[in-house]
């Protein structure tokens, strides 16, 4: 057992890691390359972040982020998985237009249009790694012990960042900030 295993250390949650942030916030974003790709965040240059339909994520977005946050963009669901580059976010958080819109996937027929649950925040795009950082590096960096992500069941899609590791990530990917 290696010792990084066995440490009894008390490994920050989302909530520690948002309380951490000083005047700018800094996250992971998942998507998969399929559905929206970094190259796409990059055509259109900016974006609204839509279909996040997990209280918790939405939470993250609607409370603590913050136009200027940076974000780590993590391709999921690719060959292989990782992190390829940098979005900022760019407004606030508003009303996730698809979720009252029943030709929309993300549409929800539950959702209240006086008083609608979900939320996106405008995302631009800020620049490209110049190696992708795979989730195997991720879990194999000591310094990133703790990171959200590379925990085991940590499967959302808007997770907060600490600010020491997003710039180990970026450091990795070769990208100055």
């Amino acid at each position: 057992m290696s010792a990084k295993k066995a440490s009894k250390t008390t490994l920050p949650t989302a909530a520690e890691i948002v309380e951490g942030f000083g005047k700018r916030g800094y996250w992971l974003l998942k998507s998969e390359p399929g559905a929206y790709s970094l190259d796409d965040l990059e055509r259109d240059g900016e974006t609204y972040w839509d279909g996040v339909r997990n209280y918790q994520a939405r939470n993250l977005m609607r409370d603590f982020m913050g136009k200027g946050d940076l974000a780590l963009y993590y391709h999921s669901n690719a060959d292989p998985t990782g992190v390829v580059g940098i979005a900022r976010i760019s407004g606030e958080a508003y009303p996730d237009p698809t979720q009252l819109d029943p030709k929309d996937p993300h549409y929800d027929p539950k959702a209240d249009p006086e008083n609608p649950p979900w939320v996106v925040v405008d995302v631009a795009y800020e620049g490209r790694f110049e190696t992708p950082v795979t989730l195997q590096e991720l879990k194999e960096e000591e310094a990133l012990e703790g990171m959200l992500v590379t925990r085991r069941g940590q499967r959302l899609s808007v997770q907060p960042v600490s600010e020491a590791h997003f710039r180990q990530v970026c450091r990795m990917g070769g990208y100055r900030l």
